[in-house]
Order: structure tokens, then C-alpha cells, then sequence
């Protein structure tokens, strides 16, 4: 994966060539306070008004900055009102208007998926700045795009791109996560499509698997196909209740993106892959045993549970059940102790 392909799959630079394929979105570009604001490390204290916005910042040492200082007996808590941003608020608020008041947020390449936690109704469905910045500043994923976008690229000797940082906001719509699916491309040919919410069970692309291979199969060649910068990326799509195929978004063909269902070992050789089936192989979860935890557990818990919920570390699920059993026969020592005769 080359900096030049990471380049290419911004947002501005994919959706006027596919625009009449995917959800209506606007583009804003990123003052640079605003980007500051995003990296500072704190607390984002969200408030009803997007110029109420506080955030919240806890020293264990003195400060010479001119700000409000509340003393406890333990630590210095200093509240800091966040900066407003008058002009970039209005042209926010504006675009969310003209896009019916609801919005999908994301950069240049990301959206925060990782921090829907965080939000009230657990969903990236923004009608603020406000609700922006909180998913903005509680996610590893916009940080990402923000510092280090070229992190696992091959050609690390070259010098970075220049990149103009926007904020995308996508007219909100209620997509099923049993509908997105998520197609590779290498040398310009569809190899594999997986099922994008792969730790689901969904019955209805057990039953419609050849309907749904046929569908996306036709959108890349008739809308996709040979009309993107490269000739390897990795593009997300939705088939609706119509059967009717959007294009969602596009992604660099390398280890940045998620491969779901396969491996890129696979999806580099292509030997595994081709030996399936002709055409692209299609993977998808077969049955309710095979359902997984999400992978975005491990951003709203403490990693432990984690590796305990998904089996990934032997030794913590080992310790764990010493420690109950240890627990469980401590409590049987007490409960004999009190009935014991006296």
C-alpha cells in the first residue's frame, strides 16, 4: 500500500466521481483550530448549546494559566470553557440543514465508529457541532486520520502528502447492518465481498447469497469498475429492501483496512481465494455458533474483559477461573463456619 493510494481514497477525492451512487454529503474544510481543539487531550463535557461547550481538565500540579481554578483536597480540577468557533459553527449548522437536520459525521477517511459509545443514543446520527466533537474527541479512529494516515504504507522513505483535513457530513440514513458488505479489488478485478457486520448472524443473506453476489457483482462492473484512481482499493457498498446496490465508501487495499473474513495473506496471494469458487468469494456468518463479540468492544472496556469475552488470552480465562473457584470455596468455608454447631 503506496501513500498515494491512501490519498486517494479521501472522501474529496472518490465522491464527485461517484456521487450519483452513494448518500448526498457535503464538505467542509477543517480550520486549524478546530483540528488543534480536536487533539487536545481532556475531558469534552458536552452542554444543550454548541457555543456552551465545556471541557474539563484534571492537574495533580499548579498552573500558570489564567483560568478558573477549583481546589479539593486531594488534586487541583480546572475547568477550561472550550474555544467557539462562530463561523465554522454557522457553515456546520447550515449543512446539517440543508442535509434534513440529521447527519453521519467523519474526516477525510474515517468515521468514528469506534467511540458510538459515548454518545447518548449510542448512534453517529449528529444534529449539532456538539455532538460532533464529542465523537470526534472520544475516538482512536478520527486520531488516527488526524496524526499518523500513513502509518502502514510501504513507502515510508517518501515524504508525506500534503492533506487538507474536511469534515464530512453524510445525510443521515437508517442502513441495516445485515445489508453492507464490504468488496476487494486487485488489479481491477472483484477477488472477495464479506459480510461487513460479520460478528451477526442475519438469515436473509443466507437465503438471497447468489442474489446479493449477482447484485454487487453488476454495480462494480457497470459504476466502479475502472473508474477509480487504482487499480487495487477495497470498497464498501448497502443493498437495500429494494435490492437496489449504494456505494458507502472506499478504502485503501492494505492492513489500514479491515479484511473482515478473510486475511490479507488471502487477499495478497489470492491462491486460497481463487481456488474457492470463479468470481469473487463470498463469506458471510453461516450460523448463530459463529456470531463473535464486535471488535469496537475493546475501545469502550477495559482490554482484560475483552480478551476474557473472546478467548484471545488463555492465561487471563485460566486465572480468572482460579479466582472464582478460590472465591466459591472461601464462601463455602464461611457458610460452614456459621451453621456449624455451637
Amino acid at each position: 500500500m503506496k501513500k498515494e493510494q491512501v490519498v486517494n481514497c479521501q472522501f474529496s477525492v472518490w465522491y464527485p466521481i461517484f456521487k450519483k451512487h452513494t448518500i448526498k454529503s457535503l464538505i467542509l474544510p477543517l480550520p486549524q483550530n478546530v483540528i488543534d481543539y480536536l487533539l487536545d487531550d481532556g475531558t469534552l463535557v458536552v452542554s444543550g448549546s454548541d457555543h456552551n461547550t465545556q471541557q474539563t481538565h484534571t492537574n495533580n500540579s499548579g498552573s500558570d494559566a489564567e483560568e478558573d481554578i477549583q481546589w479539593s483536597d486531594d488534586e487541583t480540577t480546572t475547568t477550561v470553557t472550550a474555544p467557539e468557533f462562530p463561523e465554522f459553527t454557522s457553515k456546520v449548522l447550515e449543512a446539517i440543514n440543508a442535509l434534513g437536520g440529521r447527519v453521519f459525521p467523519k474526516l477525510n477517511w474515517s468515521a468514528p465508529r469506534d467511540a458510538n459509545w459515548i454518545a447518548l443514543n449510542s448512534s453517529l446520527q449528529c444534529n449539532s457541532l456538539s455532538d460532533i466533537f464529542l465523537l470526534f474527541k472520544s475516538s482512536d479512529f478520527i486520531t488516527h486520520d488526524l496524526t499518523q494516515p500513513f502509518l502502514q504504507c510501504s513507502d515510508q522513505d517518501s515524504p508525506d502528502p500534503a492533506i487538507n483535513y474536511e469534515l464530512v457530513l453524510r445525510k443521515w440514513s437508517e442502513l441495516i447492518p445485515g445489508g453492507e458488505f464490504r468488496c476487494f479489488v486487485k488489479e481491477n478485478k472483484l477477488i472477495a465481498i464479506s459480510q461487513r457486520d460479520y460478528t451477526q448472524y442475519y438469515q436473509h443473506i443466507l437465503k438471497q447469497e447468489p442474489q446479493i453476489c449477482q447484485a454487487i457483482q453488476e454495480f462494480f462492473s457497470q459504476h466502479i469498475q475502472y473508474n477509480f484512481l487504482d487499480e487495487d482499493f477495497v470498497f464498501d457498498v448497502y443493498r437495500d429492501s429494494q435490492g437496489r446496490v449504494w456505494l458507502i465508501d472506499l478504502n485503501p487495499f492494505g492492513e489500514v483496512t479491515d479484511s473482515l473474513l478473510f486475511s490479507w495473506d488471502e487477499l495478497t496471494s489470492g491462491e486460497e481465494i481463487a481456488q474457492e469458487q470463479e468470481g469473487p468469494a463470498f463469506r458471510y456468518t453461516t450460523s448463530e455458533v459463529t456470531v463473535q463479540p464486535s471488535p469496537c468492544l475493546s475501545y469502550r472496556i477495559p482490554r482484560d474483559f475483552v480478551d476474557l469475552s473472546t478467548g484471545e488470552d488463555a492465561y487471563k480465562l485460566i486465572d480468572f477461573l482460579k479466582l472464582k473457584k478460590s472465591q466459591q470455596e472461601e464462601s463455602d468455608e464461611e457458610e460452614e463456619e456459621e451453621n456449624a454447631p455451637q
